[in-house]
């Protein structure tokens, strides 16, 4: 009998198998494709495909592509906003209605999008041109992040070549967070464990207790950083919403490659130091770092409960003289939100600059880059030279509760 995890019990039925193993090589048939504004060069790519061919160029299933603006709206150049026009053509050229602008409630960074959505199902397979695609294993599926050629090869077809089976470590988490400890501290606790290449070629599989009890956020935050620690893809099979049966579940006598056991009631915050994601440290180990801006939001940290995090600590305070604060929402929906239940007012009210829905200066383009040898403490996912647009500046990266306390004091603190 073949003991499958739940990875390989996806690409076996995507594929058409009775059962997998690491290292086959399948061709699965994928359930949504989903591009931001590199969809310009998915396209060219596309078109390449169909040149010198008299064929109808047509994508496989207009139903399940998605295309959402984020990473440059609104646009910052002239060059962006001449692809994102090309973008709306296409788009509406070949009828695809999971189309995201930076209009009405419909704005957001992807991967918000496709959870607030519900574009992505359980035990399905999801792609994206973008490497944090792992976040929607958060819902039970293996999302996963590929190139601009073989997003073309998608649209086009309708499944991924050459995908090899990948190993999967099972981790098991147990125990109830203290207060202030948010499983942003948890991702970047076991990244600190596993190194920045500890998972390549593999998938995180949660398990236990503690992920039970999680809701969606949290969840996405753990799978969203997976691809930190290299893996292919994070995934957490149990959610509170499904039915037992629409489940899909690891045999019981599974092979994982790695066994990983944590128990959260003695972690502590969490950051991540300069310049690797790796670098992970007690945030009391650097408490008393001076800091110049402080960033909340992004893919990882952007949702209604890490702006009320932030704001519950942030009411009646002030954000310190020498720091600047930002706040992106993760979507229009959030903002909008966040707004109504008066967590933005008690930010702005603190000191702090609240910005439209999208990743920001995560990437380093725009809305917030740093000057030569200053510093930033960031809910992010990237701490690399220059990942916010200057390699003379120093990046750490923390959870909502570490940004929002450490904008008190103007310094990096816990508390």
């Amino acid at each position: 009998m073949t003991r499958m995890t739940v990875v390989e019990k996806i690409l076996a039925k995507a594929s058409g198998l009775k059962s997998v193993k690491p290292g086959d090589v399948v061709e699965p048939k994928v359930d949504l494709a989903m591009s931001h504004e590199n969809a310009a060069l998915v396209i060219d790519r596309f078109n390449e495909i169909y040149r010198g061919v008299n064929l109808n160029k047509k994508v496989w299933d207009a139903d399940k592509i998605a295309i959402i603006f984020d990473h440059r709206v609104p646009a910052e150049s002239a060059k962006t906003a001449t692809n994102q026009k090309l973008i709306r053509g296409f788009v509406k050229e070949q009828g695809i209605k999971k189309f995201h602008d930076i209009r009405g409630d419909r704005g957001g960074i992807c991967h918000q999008i496709l959870g607030e959505f519900k574009y992505v199902r359980p035990g399905t397979v999801v792609v994206g041109t973008d490497s944090h695609t792992t976040t929607h294993g958060a819902f039970g599926a293996f999302s996963f992040g590929i190139g601009a050629t073989e997003m073309a090869s998608v649209w086009a077809l309708g499944s991924i070549l050459n995908v090899t089976v990948p190993q999967s470590i099972k981790i098991v988490v147990k125990g109830r967070f203290q207060k202030y400890v948010l499983t942003k501290d948890l991702i970047l606790y076991i990244i600190g464990i596993l190194t920045a290449q500890g998972a390549n070629f593999h998938v995180m599989e949660f398990h236990g207790e503690t992920i039970d009890r999680l809701c969606d956020p949290g969840r996405m935050t753990i799978c969203n950083m997976a691809v930190e620690a290299g893996a292919t893809s994070g995934i957490i099979p149990k959610h509170h919403r499904l039915k037992p049966d629409d489940r899909v579940l690891p045999d019981d006598d599974a092979n994982y490659s790695q066994y990983l056991e944590i128990d959260v009631e003695q972690l502590k915050p969490q950051i991540a130091c300069p310049h690797t994601v790796d670098n992970v440290r007690p945030v009391e180990e650097v408490a008393g770092t001076k800091v110049d801006q402080i960033v909340i939001g992004s893919c990882t940290n952007g949702r209604l409960t890490d702006l009320a995090m932030a704001a519950s600590i942030l009411k009646d305070q002030k954000v310190h003289d020498n720091v600047r604060l930002l706040v992106f929402p993760a979507s229009a929906r959030v903002y909008e939100r966040a707004l109504e239940l008066g967590h933005l007012k008690d930010l702005i009210d603190a000191g702090a600059v609240i910005m439209n829905p999208g990743c920001g200066c995560c990437l380093g383009i725009h809305q917030g880059a740093l000057g030569d040898g200053e510093v930033a403490l960031s809910t992010t996912n990237r701490n690399f030279k220059g990942r916010m647009g200057n390699p003379n500046a120093d990046v750490y990266l923390c959870s909502p509760a570490v940004a929002a306390f450490s904008a008190i004091k103007g310094e990096v603190c816990a508390e």
